[in-house]
């Protein structure tokens, strides 16, 4: 079938991208940045670049130091799991294996949550994650390479998936932990600083990217960047950026997936999240669950086999190992909608407002802005 899928921006970076090309700017080699002593890459997630033009008057050092042409294109799915992954490794998920926000261990009937089922599920960090993470590598290699975060995050099965190898610094404040990540690329020659800032992204998972509390976050965050960069000492770079967008998607848009729902029929299992679905179908029902969601749902949602997703190379070139980890039919909303199993118990993601996972613009294009040496 011809797909009609969204383009990107053609002066968009690939997020897989910017950290490999940070390093090379620590050696004057890199063909995006300016040559730097130091390193500072920061994702506040959640924030895309449609959302920031959308709230510029609560976000002015943001927006003063970027334009519409200052952006990336996160990957797909467009969820923080499969991102941070991506930025962290430089690969594509196709080649790390975080195709998702929940995936089927192949051969069973486990959908662990990618960024918090590593403990509960026995997802092994240095296996289920394919790649090398990027810090790992780099301080084998004799970098310093620091992470600055919340403390909540140390000794994580996600933490060791993508940030092993890295000396952890962690503070509750973000403003706290600009000033800290400043601080470490000023005492370090060489160093590689990674500074994360999920402030933003949970307010929106609660209350929408609309609402005034995620204003009030923006601004808080603003001020912390603008912190960052009057911190910063000659020669060191910062990059800002983050993992992806958001779209608020209020209660009445939500599709629920009861008993009776033809769009379950010859399905197995749901993984995946509500704006992005990994359908896994029954034997030899993929071809009939495709053509279910197709009549129902083409006109508000983007419904691809696994063939088809990774012939359009949704995912970058996709490992053999990694195939069988992809739905047999995938699901990405393009329109305010977002799909919910409803024969789950736990009915606490149906509260989410702010949302995100899916191919649109609003989801995938994310700031790429740049401070003191790479500025």
């Amino acid at each position: 079938m011809s797909l009609s899928l969204p383009a990107d921006p053609p002066q968009a970076r690939s997020l897989t991208g910017v950290v490999p090309e940070m390093i090379a700017a620590l050696s004057g080699e890199s063909e995006w940045f300016a040559p730097a002593r130091s390193a500072v890459v920061c994702v506040i997630d959640g924030l895309g670049a449609l959302n920031l033009a959308a709230r510029k008057g609560h976000a002015r050092f943001l927006s003063s130091v970027g334009t519409k042409r200052d952006v990336a294109r996160t990957v797909f799915p467009s969820t923080t799991a499969a991102a941070l992954t991506s930025l962290l490794t430089g690969t594509a998920p196709g080649q790390h294996g975080i195709v998702g926000y929940r995936l089927r261990i192949p051969g069973t009937d486990r959908l662990p949550n990618q960024l918090k089922g590593w403990e509960t599920d026995g997802l092994d960090p240095e296996t289920w994650q394919r790649r090398e993470p990027i810090l790992q590598r780099e301080t084998d290699h004799g970098r310093p390479c620091f992470v600055v975060s919340r403390a909540e995050y140390v000794g994580t099965g996600f933490t060791a998936a993508t940030l092993r190898g890295a000396e952890f610094v962690s503070a509750q404040d973000v403003a706290e932990r600009a000033t800290i990540a400043a601080d470490l690329a000023a005492r370090h020659p060489g160093a590689l600083v990674y500074l994360y800032a999920p402030d933003l992204d949970s307010v929106g998972h609660r209350v929408g990217w609309e609402s005034d509390a995620w204003s009030a976050t923006l601004e808080t965050v603003d001020a912390a960047a603008g912190l960052l960069a009057k911190s910063l000492t000659p020669g060191v770079g910062a990059l800002i950026t983050a993992d992806h967008g958001m779209v608020d998607v209020p209660r009445h848009r939500q599709l629920l997936l009861g008993e009776e729902s033809p769009l379950v029929a010859g399905v197995a299992a749901i993984g995946g999240e509500p704006r992005m679905l990994h359908l896994y179908a029954e034997s030899g029902q993929a071809g009939a669950v495709a053509a279910a969601w197709r009549e129902s749902e083409s006109g508000r949602a983007w419904v691809l086999t696994r063939d088809e997703a990774i012939e359009a190379g949704l995912f970058g070139a996709v490992d053999d190992d990694v195939r069988p980890r992809i739905g047999d039919v995938l699901v990405a909303a393009r329109s305010a909608v977002a799909y919910y199993d409803d024969r789950t118990g736990d009915k606490g993601p149906q509260n989410m407002v702010g949302q995100h996972g899916s191919l649109t613009p609003e989801e995938r294009i994310v700031p790429l802005l740049r401070l003191g040496a790479f500025a």
